[in-house]
């Protein structure tokens, strides 16, 4: 079984507006709608697990019955970070039945442009693997300095990936690694794979998407919005 998590618990306070970006509407619809139907719409995943604010439920919910889905849709509070509402969710499809061989993929809900094709890669690689996450290649050169003001190394471009969501975990193996952790040292991860690649987990990396961006400024969401016009004055 595949278990998709949703997570839209971030507040978006780089975006400079009153709403969380993924409540933006757009188009007529949130920007959460485009990545959930995405997933609901794939015939490879199973159940749909939603990471959400108690105040914004109704609303998702609302989101949600635009797509007459007959699959399974669970929601679970989101956490104090993101990885605090990832550990919410595994406990919820634990307490749902679900087994330890099967796999969750996890995506942001600001992440709107998600392709059916990244999730099938990312889920067809993780039966081989511990887990699997996107990637895209480092376009500019990176230098590093601790302090901001002068270069302290220069890093090799060649060998630098960015990474990107949805990310793929073996359930009963991903658990275990949030189970075994701290609450304080599980509010210091950034990223979920990085508790995996902490924990000794096998990662395997898979040919990320640039459509497939975060929305995290303004510049970013008016991206969005053209790329939704252009794709409906094409139909």
């Amino acid at each position: 079984m595949n278990i998709a998590i949703i997570l839209s618990g971030g507040i978006g306070s780089r975006m400079g507006k009153d709403i969380p970006k993924q409540y933006i509407e757009v188009k007529n619809r949130a920007i959460i709608s485009y990545c959930l139907s995405t997933f609901l719409n794939n015939d490879k995943i199973d159940a749909v697990v939603i990471g959400v604010a108690d105040e914004w439920k109704d609303y998702v919910s609302k989101q949600i019955r635009l797509f007459h889905s007959c699959k399974p849709i669970h929601f679970t509070e989101s956490g104090e970070t993101r990885q605090n509402s990832i550990y919410n969710a595994l406990n919820l499809i634990k307490k749902l039945g679900y087994k330890e061989d099967d796999i969750v993929i996890i995506h942001d809900a600001a992440r709107p442009l998600v392709s059916n094709d990244l999730i099938n890669k990312c889920l067809l690689c993780c039966r081989h693997a511990d887990g699997v996450m996107p990637v895209i290649p480092v376009k500019d050169t990176i230098y590093y300095s601790s302090n901001a003001k002068e270069i302290e190394s220069l890093l090799n471009r060649n060998h630098l990936w960015a990474g990107q969501a949805p990310e793929a975990f073996v359930f009963g193996k991903y658990l275990k690694i949030h189970d075994a952790i701290s609450r304080e040292d599980l509010a210091k991860i950034n990223g979920s794979t990085e508790i995996a690649y902490q924990a000794g987990l096998k990662i395997e990396l898979v040919e990320g998407d640039v459509m497939n961006f975060k929305i995290t400024t303004p510049e970013d969401l008016s991206n969005f919005e053209n790329i939704i016009s252009q794709q409906n004055e094409s139909i």
